[in-house]
């Protein structure tokens, strides 16, 4: 790209933003960030001064709710959403109603009703939404889209799925805004989208109906039952927190520091709250059943307090059966094993490791190992770079891994149907969710 920078704003100055500001940084020769909004001025000066760090000019501050101020005086070409879950429809909105485009964090949303709205606001707009669903960028997952779509197992019959957050990272929606299911929607929302979006990727279909069973078994107020909780309140100031392995210091990681020790005299937001605090209304314990427009059924389950993180997930098909197993972090549990059978000894002060095996089971012959190169552990197994290149550089999309609204809403649309007969303790339509 030659010529004039393409112009963007970003609204949500949390960590998540980090990433997006530090590719445009990254891309000045055709990129330039022009505006960033938040409720909180400490976050937008965090980022604004990465940006001059850089030697770029300083990107114009506005408080999130002077979002429209900030369209009509900067004129972005592209608005980044990477706010509070529960706000996306906000900005989504007024962006597209200024003709914008708009690279959005998932979830698209947090509720049917205003997934509608967004999809009926991009049908006037000239302007497009892209959600960024990284995880389909990760070369195993691009693998098992290949593999899928070359009738390797036949057609698909079924489909399993098992995702393990560990004590670590599952932790962590829970001393956070994540652990209200007002603002994030919930983990079968937030954080199994990415799941149920790379799985309507892989078969290219549609959920169309849940039965699910969810519950707060671990965090919240288990921990007084469990024996893990401390009592205290938050981390910061609390002898109690000392030496326990689920407390966030955030005085000792720069970053969180910065965005959000140092940034609570302007709103009071609390970002290291005790896991086991009163006031959790989201689940950690899932498990859905979806049915497909392709006749496919998912079997899913997620579960926000394990030893180990990865997960599992296998299709069955008419002419066999492709398996994925992807360690993620694996520095948790001493005792758990590679794939050379070596045991991995692992605190959590050892360096992260990662591995993964995918194999395919044909029908009346051996089983073949698929080879997809080293294990990439940052990044979502590689998959943001990726993502990146595509989203800010135009780079060659061959699977066709962006993902549209209608992409956001499908993924959104499992998780809120599971939610609805979580409530319920019935199967739920997806049509009986999105009746407008």
């Amino acid at each position: 790209m030659s010529g004039t920078p393409h112009r963007y704003a970003l609204v949500g100055a949390g960590s998540r933003a980090t990433m997006f500001v530090n590719a445009v940084i990254e891309r000045s020769d055709k990129a330039r960030l022009v505006a960033l909004a938040d409720p909180n001025p400490h976050r937008i000066g965090v980022h604004a001064a990465a940006v001059e760090a850089a030697g770029l000019p300083a990107p114009a501050a506005y408080d999130a709710a002077d979002f429209d101020r900030l369209l009509s005086e900067t004129e972005p070409d592209t608005v980044i959403v990477t706010s509070v879950d529960a706000t996306h429809h906000e900005y989504l909105l007024a962006a597209l109603a200024a003709d914008l485009d708009v690279i959005c964090e998932k979830p698209l949303t947090t509720t049917a009703e205003h997934a509608a709205e967004i999809l009926a606001a991009e049908e006037r707009s000239a302007g497009k939404v892209t959600v960024t669903f990284n995880y389909r960028y990760n070369p195993l997952h691009e693998k098992v889209a290949e593999l899928l779509r070359e009738g390797a197992i036949g057609e698909v019959i079924s489909v399993g799925f098992d995702w393990l957050l560990d004590t670590r990272h599952g932790a962590d929606y829970f001393r956070r805004w994540h652990r209200l299911a007002d603002r994030s929607g919930g983990l079968l929302v937030h954080k199994s989208g990415h799941h149920f979006d790379l799985v309507n990727w892989w078969l290219d279909a549609a959920p169309v109906q849940a039965f699910a069973k969810g519950k707060l078994a671990f965090y919240g107020e288990n921990g007084k039952r469990t024996g893990h909780d401390r009592g205290y309140d938050r981390v910061a100031g609390s002898a109690n927190a000392e030496g326990d392995p689920f407390a966030l210091h955030m005085a000792e990681n720069p970053q969180l520091k910065e965005l959000y020790l140092d940034a609570e005299g302007e709103d009071g937001y609390i970002r290291d709250q005790n896991v086991f605090a009163p006031g959790v209304t989201i689940y950690d314990d899932m498990m859905a059943l979806v049915d497909y427009d392709s006749g496919v059924t998912l079997s899913y389950r997620l579960t926000a307090y394990s030893p180990w993180e990865g997960y599992r997930v296998h299709f069955n098909g008419t002419r066999g059966r492709l398996e994925l197993l992807v360690v993620e972090n694996d520095h948790v549990n001493p005792h758990l094993k590679g794939p050379n059978g070596a045991s991995i000894h692992g605190t959590h002060e050892a360096a992260e490791e990662g591995w993964y095996e995918m194999t395919l089971h044909p029908f009346w012959t051996k089983p073949t190992k698929i080879d997809v190169g080293e294990y990439q552990r940052k990044g979502h197994g590689g998959g943001d770079q990726r993502m990146l290149a595509v989203l800010f550089d135009g780079a060659a999309d061959p699977h066709q891994r962006s993902a549209t609204a209608r992409d956001g809403v499908n993924a959104l649309a499992a998780g809120l149907a599971s939610n609805e007969s979580i409530a319920t303790g019935q199967a739920v339509a997806v049509t009986d969710l999105f009746k407008q």
